[in-house]
Formats: C-alpha cells, structure tokens, sequence
C-alpha cells in the first residue's frame, strides 16, 4: 500500500493504545495527505448527491454512502491501513471483520445525534471489553461548529447504570468534547465509548469516512457476501477477504458447505447443494 509521507513516520502503538484503554479513543494525525483526501473526494464523486437519512439517527439531512469498501482501491488501502489494524490487533480477536464501511456528508442545518455506542446492539452486560472499534478519518476539518463527532471519554468503562443514568441527565451532553482536528486526521476509538455525531451549524457540508471491525464472533451491520460482488472480492488482497468474512474463524465458524469460503471464489466453484450426485 503506498501510504502519504505523514503516515510514514514512526508509529507509537504503544502511546495510542494506552491512550485508547483509558479515554476510549485515539487521534491518528495524517492518515491522508492532500492527495489521498483527492483521491476520496474523486472517488466519491459519482455517489454523492443520493441517499439522506430515513431517521432522526440516519440523520433526515445527512447523506451516506454504504458499502464504502468496494467503491474504490483508495477505500480498501485505507480498510488495512497498517497502523488502523494495528491498533485492532490490540482491542479485538484474531480474524476480526469489517462490519461496516460509509461515507457520511452532513449537511448544514443538521441536528446533532442521539449520545450512543457503536456495538449497542450486541446486547453484552457492561463493564465489557469491545465487541468493536470504529474508524473516523476528516475529509473537511472538523470543528465544534460543522459536525465533528462529539465524544465522552472514559465512558467505555461504565457499567449500564452509569450509562443509563447519563441519559436520564437532562445536562449529561455538556459532558461531551467535539473531536476537532485538520482534514486528513483520523479518530479510533472503542464500540462501547458513548458518542454522537455532531450538530452542522457552519454553512457547508462535513465529509467523513467510517469503518467499524467487530470481533470474529459477530455478525457483521453489512453483509458483504451479498453487497460486493464475487469478481470484485478475487481482485482484493488476502486480508481485506479475510475481513470481508472469507475466512474461518476456528475451528469452523464461516465454513461454507464444510469448505473454506475462499473457494467460492475459485472459477467455476457450484455450491454444493446444485451439484448432482453424479460429480461428488
């Protein structure tokens, strides 16, 4: 992968994870340089200007672009971007998945989220390790003015109660920071640390890009067997498949007919159940 000269220099995984263990969350400053930042905004070009929201979560003027990871090669580099799965070798199992991939513009006038946690809906009992990380890297700056992600540090930590008792405090969002940083920059932070995206009060939009990984027992928000296409999948490299979901979990969990998933990907594979008798 050809990664911009900001990503080149010495990475400390030993200070982001620390800092992601007690806050909940890391900055990774130039994860794109002007010309990658290019490379997303002409990739995503031909996408923008269709689906808003269908919810007040969605976001009625925010506009999102799903299945981000086969929308271009800028999109699978930065899926394995060496220092993003760094960082996931750290907080989740071995054979980890993408469970979902957007681009999400919000648009000016749009209200601010509702406070929430990302792996909510694996219905695991808190305190807990992460079910998930999520990825947010800056197209546009974010500022505390145009929709920058708003964080509560330290709330991966909370039990239920705290997290409920939150919600009940009519002040509890002054508790919360704008994750301001340049174009370029990248948050990473727990799928249990409470967040929302932001309210847009500037007058123009604020493009981001998100990935969300989920421990290998999960199931994946996107089902990429079905939204990318098998042709698309082969010309990936080995670990963007693997988080794609074309690999076994052991001792078989993704087992297709008792086969490796990778050998649907092979020319003329037939699923077992249409084979005849005949061709064993």
């Amino acid at each position: 992968m050809d990664l911009p000269a900001a990503a080149r220099v010495p990475f400390d995984i030993e200070a982001h994870a620390a800092r992601m263990a007690k806050d909940g969350y890391t900055v990774l400053p130039g994860l794109l340089d002007a010309d990658g930042l290019a490379a997303v905004r002409t990739a995503l070009a031909p996408h923008l200007g269709g689906h808003r929201g269908r919810n007040a979560f969605e976001g009625f003027a925010t506009e999102r672009i799903y299945t981000l990871v086969a929308r271009g090669q800028v999109f699978e580099d930065l899926t394995e971007h060496p220092h993003i799965l760094a960082l996931l070798d750290r907080f989740l199992l071995p054979g980890y998945l993408l469970t979902a991939s957007q681009a999400i513009a919000i648009q000016p006038g749009e209200a601010a989220q509702s406070v929430h946690y990302d792996d909510g809906f694996y219905r695991l009992a808190r305190p807990r390790p992460a079910a998930s990380l999520s990825v947010i890297i800056a197209i546009d700056p974010f500022t505390a003015e145009n929709g920058a992600t708003d964080l509560l540090p330290g709330s991966h930590l909370w039990t239920e109660a705290e997290v409920e008792a939150f919600h009940r405090d009519p002040k509890g969002a002054r508790r919360l920071i704008p994750a301001v940083m340049p174009a370029g920059s990248a948050i990473v932070f727990q799928g249990h640390m409470l967040h929302r995206g932001g309210a847009n009060r500037s007058d123009a939009p604020r493009l981001a890009l998100t990935n969300q990984y989920c421990q290998p027992w999960g199931r994946t928000q996107e089902n990429y067997f079905l939204s990318v296409p098998r042709d698309r999948v082969k010309a990936m490299t080995p670990r963007l498949q693997a988080l794609l979901g074309y690999d076994i979990w052991p001792p078989f969990m993704g087992h297709v007919t008792a086969s490796h998933p990778l050998k649907t990907l092979e020319d003329g594979w037939i699923a077992p159940v249409l084979r005849s008798p005949e061709a064993g």
